[in-house]
């Protein structure tokens, strides 16, 4: 059951990569998100978990919101599909090495970003909003790292300093392969509607407005 598990475990990551990259079509993007709930569902079965009815889309049904007969005919629909997939997965002979030459065929690799500071003079309160950045294919590979960097030139969260650390993983072979990737940091200023407002009646803060953009490219 283990290496079952891990077996699963490896595609669902695999997967998620591939969703996270925002490349795929919208057709691909539609059966990859089906292929990814249901290997969910079957792997909760095989972990004697609760079951899980979702709709044509793949969204979990909300009780509240549905039926009880559509429910029940949902979960006798389910029910089906799993039971086919185990009798699909037993009639397969798969080695007991599988998983690990899926492992070792498809590796996943990380990148470790540590923010030491930041030097803008922007005169309030920043959001930084890092992420890696395909400039072949004009589109971001990655989720965005957060810092919130106060007016005074410090984290805000002081306790921070210093340890501004992020890892951006499920990098596979397919990124390490691209021509170049940038770390990318977006700057979001937070305050005034202008830098120029002064203390005044009109004068409006929390504001979040875009400032400037920097980023550097690695091989």
């Amino acid at each position: 059951r283990f290496q079952q598990v891990q077996s699963m475990m490896c595609d669902l990551m695999e997967w998620r990569s591939q969703l996270l990259s925002g490349t795929l079509p919208k057709d691909e993007l539609k059966e990859l998100k089906q292929k990814v709930t249901s290997k969910i569902d079957y792997g909760n079965k095989v972990l004697e978990l609760d079951l899980i009815v979702r709709d044509e889309d793949g969204n979990i049904l909300d009780p509240d919101k549905t039926s009880v007969i559509s429910l029940f005919h949902a979960h006798e629909e389910a029910t089906n599909k799993i039971t086919e997939r185990i009798k699909e997965e037993m009639s397969k002979d798969q080695p007991d090495y599988a998983s690990y030459s899926r492992m070792s065929s498809s590796p996943t690799h990380s990148l470790y970003v540590f923010v030491r500071n930041f030097v803008c003079r922007i005169g309030e309160d920043a959001e930084l909003f890092m992420s890696l950045y395909d400039p072949q294919k004009s589109t971001i590979i990655s989720e965005n790292y957060l810092v919130r960097w106060g007016s005074r030139g410090f984290p805000k969260e002081i306790d921070m300093l210093n340890n501004l650390k992020v890892v951006f993983t499920d990098l596979g072979n397919k990124d390490l392969s691209r021509d170049k990737i940038y770390l990318v940091c977006q700057i979001v200023r937070v305050g005034r509607m202008d830098l120029r407002d002064s203390n005044s009646k009109k004068y409006t803060q929390g504001l979040r407005r875009p400032f400037g953009v920097a980023g550097t490219a690695g091989s």
